[in-house]
């Protein structure tokens, strides 16, 4: 039986935000609609935060109160439990942006607060000329998740020569670090790796992160956008019709998980309301937006055992599991 966060608890957490925020905390939020995978149950407690200000806030009163919390952007790559989750849910839609060009207007810092959306960050650099961002569109993200993850993908057609990562337009971010305190931090404080940054191993939380972008021609950045666009709807799933957390597993020495899944015989397997994509084997979707979160872990355990058996490699899973299952 899952164990809720106690209600004076809850009730401390509405004192201690205040007025503005505290009252908009809600209870028993059910937080399926909240994920790209259409899938969990209920948060104890669940609060929209606008800006950075809010987020390090309510992050601060949870601390303070020892309740555990998580921020939530735009849901992807996580598997919430179908029991929901014990604790805050901080739902990060801080999303203040400005372009700032240098004297020249031949390069532009974007300061982004975390809850931004990339995709729209993306479209709106195109459409004033700074290239940097385009690459990575298509993706769902916000910006704390890009900078958390090292968003990456491949480099322009036609040669898709080699991965390009977000941290190669990352200049600094403002955090609030697990100790409590509020800095700006650089690239060697980050340490970005292949899906993976100091933010994987610290509590610490991106509040605020600014890129440095270039004057771009833009024949050329509309057509890297229209082309990634076509790579990924030719290899994916389409979210608004078959809702995932992107890929489950991580590569194995540079061999693709769904590859391995794909010779494993396992491409298009079903289980409950769960699917292995017929189009991507390392993507599990929610058929007709049935699938629990059982159903995806079973399928999970599935594809392991039978990756395991085949090859002898043991897959293991690069999305987040919150919450209670």
């Amino acid at each position: 039986m899952a164990t809720t966060v106690a209600t004076h608890t809850i009730d401390e957490l509405v004192v201690r935000l205040g007025p503005a925020l505290g009252g908009r905390i809600r209870r028993a939020e059910p937080l399926a609609q909240y994920t790209t995978f259409r899938i969990g149950g209920p948060a104890d407690a669940f609060v929209d935060v606008t800006t950075a200000d809010e987020l390090a806030d309510a992050v601060l009163a949870a601390r303070a109160l020892q309740v555990p919390y998580f921020v939530l952007g735009l849901g992807a790559n996580i598997l919430v439990g179908d029991k929901g989750y014990r604790g805050l849910v901080i739902h990060n839609v801080a999303r203040r942006h400005r372009f700032l060009p240098d004297a020249a207007k031949t390069t532009c810092e974007l300061w982004t607060e975390s809850g931004a959306v990339m995709q729209d960050l993306i479209l709106e650099a195109v459409e004033r000329g700074w290239s940097g961002l385009e690459h990575y569109i298509g993706i769902p993200s916000t910006v704390g998740g890009a900078v958390w993850q090292n968003l990456h993908f491949l480099s322009p057609a036609p040669e898709r020569e080699r991965t390009m990562f977000i941290a190669e337009v990352f200049e600094r971010c403002d955090i609030l670090s697990e100790e409590n305190e509020r800095k700006t931090v650089d690239a060697d404080y980050v340490q970005f790796g292949y899906d993976d940054t100091v933010f994987h191993h610290r509590r610490d939380i991106v509040l605020t992160a600014t890129f440095r972008l270039e004057r771009g021609d833009p024949d050329r950045m509309n057509r890297i956008l229209h082309e990634n666009l076509s790579w990924r709807g030719a290899r994916h799933p389409w979210l608004q019709v078959h809702p995932s957390a992107g890929s489950i597993f991580k590569k194995i020495e540079g061999v693709g998980a769904g590859r391995l899944i794909d010779q494993a015989g396992l491409k298009g397997f079903r289980h409950g309301g769960a699917q292995i994509s017929p189009m991507h084997a390392n993507i599990i979707v929610n058929r007709a937006g049935t699938a629990t979160a059982t159903d995806v872990r079973e399928l999970i355990a599935i594809a392991q055992r039978a990756v395991e058996e085949k090859f002898g490699q043991r897959l293991e899973t690069e999305i987040g599991m919150i919450g209670e299952f």
